[in-house]
């Protein structure tokens, strides 16, 4: 084979979560009962408003190309949420939507960076940041964060981190893999440092935003910091919050100008999003919202049965979490113990041929030592998995 593949390519990896989820179907098709853990997805139904919302787009012919950026009802849509949910003020011109918030990062990336750029990632994070950062040909700075600080920056970490190279910080509130949430002080105290870079553009990456639990109102860091406005890019999507994940609609908010930029890497990618998800994100935004309050509880009621039972695993510890609906257990101690497994990369191929349950290495989320597991399915198979995890360990250690 003579024809090469380019520089960029070839400095990512194959997504770790669709790896596991893949290795799980084959498995499962050669008849072993493997409980999948690895996914990122609410396991609920699409709302019914929604779906007849779908159904009368397509009745009605609206199957055709629409503006690149997203039709002007979800605009709007989008518009009306950030004013009502969250008292930020923007206007249609400085909302740009997607097929899902990842196009909408990955065209912010490709629409600011340059060359040698350099953009800070705090570790824990989700896989594909790291990866986006290098197709847009910049170079990601890790910044490590540990259990005693709750896997959350802090601005001395921040402010070390920044070079004349610089272009990018991106901040996931609630967080995957962790699901850790941002306080009111955390985000004034970076805010305080990002303010001194005007250069620096922030994402706040917001897609977890309704599946909060935390004592305190849901902050995103605009709220804390509107001075911080054209620095600004906030992402969202309604792909967690209405269990849209295959619907593919996220949106990004921000400066019109840097909106201008991304839409303009989109007109020469994919063009529009699926007009009929649109008009279905459109019902979703507007519509009744009780849903959301629902599977949020539902989560919560998972996370407050998973994490005492994660703890009473044989060498496994686990933080609890504000939000989202992961888990990320320490297995470090287990590894350890454990023959013939020096990492969580071997541990996870471990469990998933002596547990049957697929779970996610955490190197692939910058967490050696850890393994990330959703908690977005039903809490018998959470139960079962964790049964079965218990038994494997114990019976080797």
């Amino acid at each position: 084979m003579n024809i090469q593949t380019s520089h960029r390519v070839a400095q990512v990896k194959p997504s770790a979560t669709l790896a596991v989820a893949a290795k799980a179907t084959e498995l499962k098709a050669l008849g072993k009962n493997i409980i999948s853990l690895g996914t990122g997805e609410p396991d609920f139904d699409t709302p019914e408003h929604i779906k007849q919302a779908a159904y009368a787009a397509i009745a009605r012919g609206d199957t055709k190309y629409t503006a690149v950026g997203g039709t002007v009802e979800l605009r709007q849509a989008v518009v009306n949420k950030f004013k009502s949910e969250n008292r930020l003020e923007f206007n249609i011109n400085e909302i740009l939507i997607s097929a899902g918030a990842k196009q909408c990062l990955y065209n912010l990336m490709q629409a600011i960076i340059n060359i040698g750029d350099e953009v800070i990632v705090p570790a824990p994070y989700w896989v594909s940041y790291p990866d986006m950062v290098k197709l847009a040909d910049g170079f990601p700075v890790i910044i490590n964060t540990t259990l005693e600080q709750s896997f959350k920056i802090n601005a001395r970490q921040l402010e070390g981190a920044i070079t004349d190279k610089t272009r990018l910080l991106i901040i996931n509130s609630p967080s995957n893999p962790t699901g850790k949430v941002y306080s009111r002080e955390e985000l004034l105290a970076l805010g305080e440092v990002i303010r001194q870079h005007p250069r620096i553009a922030v994402v706040s990456d917001d897609i977890y935003e309704h599946i909060y639990w935390g004592e305190h109102q849901y902050l995103t860091l605009l709220n804390v910091c509107p001075d911080l406005r054209d620095q600004v890019i906030t992402l969202n999507g309604v792909s967690k919050a209405y269990s849209m994940t295959g619907w593919r609609i996220g949106y990004a908010a921000g400066p019109e100008h840097i909106i201008k930029e991304m839409r303009k890497v989109q007109g020469q990618s994919t063009s529009n999003p699926c007009s009929i998800s649109q008009a279905a994100a459109v019902a979703a935004l507007n519509g009744p919202q009780d849903y959301i309050q629902m599977m949020r509880e539902a989560f919560k009621n998972r996370h407050d049965r998973v994490i005492p039972a994660l703890n009473k695993l044989p060498g496994v510890s686990c933080e609890p979490a504000d939000g989202a609906f992961y888990a990320l257990p320490c297995f470090s101690q287990a590894i350890e113990n454990l023959p013939g497994i020096s990492d969580d990369v071997e541990l996870a191929g471990w469990l998933l041929e002596n547990a049957d349950v697929a779970m996610v290495p955490g190197s692939a989320f910058g967490a050696p030592g850890f393994l990330r597991l959703s908690y977005a399915t039903s809490m018998e198979d959470l139960e079962t998995a964790i049964a079965r995890i218990d038994s494997a360990l114990k019976n080797a250690l």
